[in-house]
């Protein structure tokens, strides 16, 4: 691949000359990349680099910091953890969150991070802002969406996408820019405390998943022979206690990342229905919220009403929908937001459960506000008198009776 053809189609592309420029910089290959292209293509006077702490971990946040001292850049560091949990997160795990088998996180993280740097770029006094999603994916929209939201008079730079670049060209330019890159997997990975995303978009359709990728998950056929049991405390919809030890989520999930996951639990290979309605191979693993959203639903299962159930199901598949397109500002994802949080006061409860290469077995449950009373409902007990359903069964039955005396109508009988 000739580095001066790559480069040539970068100069013959217009682009907007900027002045001071905020870039969401996370120490990955583009938006390392994405320093020397405001230098060199936009003619940036001045980058400031906002790097925002989301849960990716100690490793990641070192190796960013490393490699902005080779750009000659310094980053402002904004740690954000504890709003990613307590707001985002809580209310991830009350709406069940799901989109297609995708516990919604990297979702809600490009979110989080556009806004936070939309507002330190307006506070800063900058006329543009740059991101590293490339023209294939989803980030752009999200990302987009929330600069739009709180900084709507900046210049939206996305230098992957608009200069048509691919992977290996970028690449490319990171050795003759000398641009320091330490991925390691095409595609990267993307890591929060409540799930990673692995290769993004790079993972061909019957491609062998190397044993190497995995950060928390031990694959089944290599876990412990002997199970391991956990308890779990649920109040108001939320996990708030780890074998009898009360915990912030922010300590609670990454403990179940390691008990799930050396336990085989947490492994997401899936089709994937993107912002554009393209299908795409993804990788997941999330051991935490494979067990935390298996328990919430059955909790809710046995703690709401039928009605609730059945309606809230629609309204945590509009809110999977909404976080996952980049609507997490709009002004409805809020209303579902409401309805939701009104929906989990009764949601108490404690589970036993027990991990084993992969499954997550229920083996107890306790909840004070359930509705399961087996005292009445149980073939076991007597709980009422059988013969008060005989008449409300006859009534029930009677729709059943009109539509079989149309049918005969229709079929030429009496």
């Amino acid at each position: 691949m000739d580095v001066k053809e790559i480069i040539r189609k970068i100069e013959e592309t217009p682009a907007p000359q900027v002045r001071k420029a905020a870039i969401a910089y996370s120490g990955g290959l583009d938006s390392s990349l994405g320093i020397e292209m405001l230098r060199r293509k936009y003619k940036a006077q001045e980058i400031v680099p906002i790097t925002v702490d989301v849960g990716q971990g100690e490793e990641e946040v070192r190796v960013s910091q490393e490699k902005a001292k080779v750009l000659k850049v310094e980053p402002i560091m904004i740690d954000a953890r504890t709003e990613f949990t307590e707001v985002w997160l809580s209310k991830a795990i009350r709406a069940n969150s799901d989109y297609n088998g995708y516990p919604v996180s990297t979702s809600m993280t490009r979110q989080l991070v556009a806004r936070i740097v939309a507002e330190e770029a307006r506070a800063r006094g900058c006329d543009s802002i740059m991101e590293g999603s490339t023209g294939k994916g989803n980030d752009q929209y999200r990302m987009h969406n929330v600069f739009k939201m709180f900084a709507p008079e900046l210049e939206v730079l996305v230098p992957v996408r608009d200069f048509d670049l691919t992977r290996a060209e970028e690449e490319v330019l990171c050795r003759e820019w000398d641009v320091p890159v330490t991925e390691t997997i095409t595609g990267g990975d993307d890591k929060t405390m409540w799930c990673r995303s692995i290769a993004s978009g790079a993972i061909d359709l019957n491609q062998e998943l190397p044993r190497d990728i995995w950060m928390w998950l031990v694959p089944p056929e290599d876990a412990p022979n002997e199970a391991e049991h956990v308890e779990i405390t649920f109040r108001e919809g939320l996990p708030v206690s780890l074998d009898g030890k009360e915990m912030p989520l922010g300590e609670l999930i990454p403990r179940l990342n390691e008990l799930g996951g050396r336990h085989g639990v947490g492994k997401i290979d899936i089709f994937e229905d993107g912002i554009m309605d393209l299908k795409s191979r993804e990788i997941y693993e999330a051991p935490a919220a494979h067990i935390v959203l298996k328990l919430h639903h059955d909790l809710e299962q046995q703690c709401l009403t039928k009605e609730e159930i059945q309606f809230k199901k629609m309204i945590d598949a509009k809110w999977a929908y909404m976080t996952y397109h980049g609507e997490w500002y709009h002004p409805l994802k809020a209303e579902l937001d409401a309805f939701i949080a009104a929906s989990q006061g009764v949601v108490n409860g404690t589970y036993r459960v027990k991990l084993y290469k992969g499954n997550i077995d229920i083996v107890q449950r306790e909840s004070a506000t359930s509705l399961f009373t087996p005292e009445i409902r149980s073939i076991k007990a007597r709980g009422f008198d059988q013969r008060w359903c005989a008449n409300a069964a006859k009534v029930r039955g009677l729709p059943f009776e009109i539509l079989a005396k149309r049918q005969r109508i229709m079929e030429g009988g009496k």
